[in-house]
Parts: C-alpha cells; sequence; structure tokens
C-alpha cells in the first residue's frame, strides 16, 4: 500500500508467470545480455589498464621524470644545476648525463642511444643497477671504456660480456682526408634487461667521461636527470629549475617524451570500449523486443487498468518500472561477474594452461608474463552507467506504445 500504483503493477508483472514463455524467455535473454557486455566490459577495462600500469611502471624505472638540457649547447655548470635541483623538496634525486645517437659495431651492427652516467649519481634517477643481469654498473670507471648493453641489443649485435664493440657517433673529425665519423673501440662489461624493449634493445651505458672524451665536450653534459617525489609534478619542477638557472634550457618530462605511446594505448582502450559497448547495446535491443510482445501480451490488462482510472502516463510508467527493473538486475550481476572474474582472472589463466597444456603467455617471448589487472572504480561506475541509461531508453518505445492503447478497442474481442 505504500507503493505508488504504476511501480506496484510494475514489479507484480516482473514476478508474475506469463501466459507466454518465449516473452520470459526474451527477458532473460536480455538479463544476460546486459550481464555479459558489463562484465566483459569491466574484465577488459581492468586488463588494458593493467597492461598500461605495467608498461607504465617499467618505462619509469628506466627513464628519468623530467629532463633540463641545454638549448644547443652543452650545460657547463652542472654541478650548479644538481645544487640546485637537489635544494627543491619536490625532487627526490638528480644525476647529470651525456647522450649520444650511435651506431655499434660488432659481428651486426646495431643502431643505439649511448648514456654516458655516474653510476653512484644513476641509482638516484633510475634502477639500472639492479637490472643487471651481467655484470655490474659500477665496473663503468672513467679511463676504462667499458659498456653496458641492453639484453636485446647485445642478442641482436651478436655479443656478450667480454666482446668489444665499435661505437661509431654522428659527430664527424675534420681531417686533411676530409670528414671522418668518429670511432672508439668498447669493452662490453654488463649486460641489463629492463623488461621494456625501447631499452632492452635500443640503449647502452658507458661511463660519462668516456663519452665526453669521445664527443670532445670538455666537462659539459648534455643535462640533468630529475626524480621527484610526485611523478605529475615532474614538468612544473623541471620549469623552475630551468627559470632559476637562467638561460635557454629545454624542459621535457616523461609524459611528454612518450605521449604518443601514452596516446595511443588510451585511443586502443576507448575503442575497445565502444566494440564492447554493442554486446550491452544487443541486450538493450532485447529487452525491446521483449517489451514489445510484452505490452501485446497485456492489451486487456492495459484496457482494464485505463478503465479504472489508470492515466496513460500511468500506463506507461509501468512497463518503465519493469524494464528498468530488468535493466538494474542485468548490471548489477554484470558488475559482480566482472569484478569476481577480474579478481581471478590470474588463477582462470593458469587453469587453462594446465588445462590445454600449454603456456599462453610465454616468458621467452613476452615482456610481461600473466594478466596485470587495474580495475578502475571510475570505469565501473561509467559501465554500470552506461548500461542503465540503455536499459531505460530501451523501455520509451514500448511504455509509449502501451500508453496509446485503446481500452475499447483492446476489450472488443476479449
Amino acid at each position: 500500500m505504500f507503493t505508488p500504483i504504476p511501480v506496484a503493477i510494475g514489479l507484480r508483472y516482473l514476478r508474475a508467470k506469463r501466459r507466454n514463455g518465449f516473452i520470459s524467455f526474451i527477458s532473460l535473454a536480455s538479463i544476460l545480455g546486459i550481464a555479459l557486455g558489463v562484465a566483459a566490459l569491466i574484465t577488459t577495462l581492468a586488463v588494458m589498464s593493467g597492461f598500461q600500469r605495467e608498461i607504465r611502471d617499467r618505462m619509469l624505472q628506466m627513464v628519468a621524470h623530467a629532463t633540463v638540457s641545454g638549448y644547443g649547447e652543452p650545460i657547463a655548470d652542472w654541478h650548479r644545476a644538481v645544487t640546485k635541483a637537489m635544494a627543491d623538496k619536490r625532487v627526490a634525486g638528480a644525476a647529470p648525463y651525456v647522450e649520444a645517437q650511435t651506431l655499434l659495431s660488432g659481428p651486426r651492427k646495431q643502431p643505439a642511444i649511448v648514456r654516458g652516467i655516474l653510476p653512484v649519481e644513476e641509482r638516484k634517477v633510475s634502477v639500472i643497477a639492479s637490472k643487471m643481469v651481467q655484470g655490474k654498473l659500477d665496473d663503468l670507471q672513467p679511463g676504462t671504456f667499458n659498456i653496458v648493453l641492453g639484453r636485446e641489443l647485445a642478442t641482436w649485435m651478436g655479443v656478450g660480456v667480454g666482446d668489444d664493440v665499435v661505437m661509431i657517433t654522428s659527430e664527424a673529425l675534420s681531417t686533411p682526408l676530409g670528414a671522418v665519423p668518429q670511432m672508439k673501440r668498447f669493452h662490453v662489461s654488463g649486460i641489463f634487461e629492463a623488461g621494456y624493449n625501447e631499452y632492452d634493445r635500443g640503449m647502452a651505458f658507458v661511463h660519462m667521461q668516456d663519452l665526453q672524451r669521445v664527443q670532445r665536450m670538455g666537462e659539459g653534459v648534455t643535462g640533468v636527470r630529475l626524480r621527484m617525489h610526485d611523478m605529475d609534478q615532474a614538468w612544473e619542477v623541471a620549469r623552475d629549475l630551468a627559470l632559476s638557472l637562467g638561460g635557454p634550457y629545454r624542459v621535457s618530462s616523461w609524459a611528454d617524451e612518450n605521449a604518443n605511446m601514452f596516446r595511443a594505448l588510451k585511443m586502443e582502450k576507448t575503442i575497445m570500449a565502444i566494440l564492447l559497448s554493442l554486446i550491452i547495446a544487443m541486450g538493450a535491443f532485447n529487452l525491446v523486443s521483449s517489451q514489445v510482445m510484452l505490452v501485446t501480451d497485456k492489451q486487456a490488462d492495459i484496457a482494464i487498468m485505463r478503465t479504472l482510472g489508470l492515466t496513460p502516463r500511468g500506463v506507461m510508467q509501468v512497463f518503465i518500472v519493469q524494464g528498468t527493473l530488468i535493466g538494474v538486475i542485468g548490471t548489477a550481476l554484470g558488475v559482480i561477474t566482472g569484478i569476481v572474474l577480474t579478481l581471478n582472472l590470474e588463477h582462470i589463466l593458469h587453469g587453462i594452461e594446465s588445462l590445454l597444456g600449454v603456456q599462453l603467455l610465454p616468458e621467452d617471448v613476452y615482456y610481461i608474463t600473466g594478466l596485470p589487472t587495474d580495475m578502475q572504480p571510475s570505469d565501473i561506475v561509467i559501465i554500470a552507467t552506461v548500461a542503465l541509461v540503455m536499459a531505460l531508453l530501451a523501455t520509451i518505445y514500448p511504455a509509449w506504445r502501451a500508453s496509446r492503447t485503446p481500452p475499447a478497442e483492446a476489450l472488443r474481442y476479449e
């Protein structure tokens, strides 16, 4: 007695057994379709967010959060820049570096970025020392001309620890015979594996003083790399440092240097969400079919309710309530199923691998093994909202059609 009449009738229709079992089947298919779409969307977006987080974390282990580099010329007084940076409470670490685009020559040639570092200082801005699989980062001592290669780079070149490689830089020397590329032989003292292809295949490290000698830079450096307590403040901190140093400097952050990759990942996630939303839309279309057939089946009931004083608006509300409840049930089941599936996805993957006797994500092929997941509450809220809106929109036409039913015509053949 405490429930409005249209809501009470809508709930009664939802609980009652219908004479036409096919209508009940279509309604059940609508619920399952919406639930399947919501669960698939939650799980897929959680996996994509997990991969995005894994790639970002691995990348940020190797790169600095921000970089302040010289504009067209090296930074001569890098000690002052490091001191000023460390005086900022937002900065966790700062280290100078020298960087050069080179061609490394061994049994096979490969282009690579060679970065000159100070091993002790480098620990403040990256975890390269902990990624060494052969040798030690401390083997990079001035004057030894040792070099540390990424694992993929060493494999492609066909070299290992103890071999020599020749570094050919883009800078040319002027000689009586013309311009000659600068070349220097380096000894491979270690190999690292970052778990990120861009660095494992295209990066090498040497001592900063050795690269300065090869580049004929004197005491100058390419720039200063910074690590923040909060990486979201990277660009602001680097800008403040550049302004305090005076003179022209180039400022970049981890987001700027990898903008294309993060933009591509975001676009891929958006497109996947749109495609999987079609499953929810399919459930909504089934809901339209079931509601239209229900309206046809309840013609006599509608006519009786109209003769008893229920307005067309009230009739419309009856069927909107019923269709919306079907959407709510399907969305709730989908959210619960999606969350449970996401939380147990790793166990499900291991179960499938054990059942089939295969490894779906072998470690020797993929950098990321397993299925990292990252459920975002905002994603779940958006998915549930979209599903409920689709279900509500799907009920409008059948409910409007029910409200337009003439009582006399409906009761003529009863």
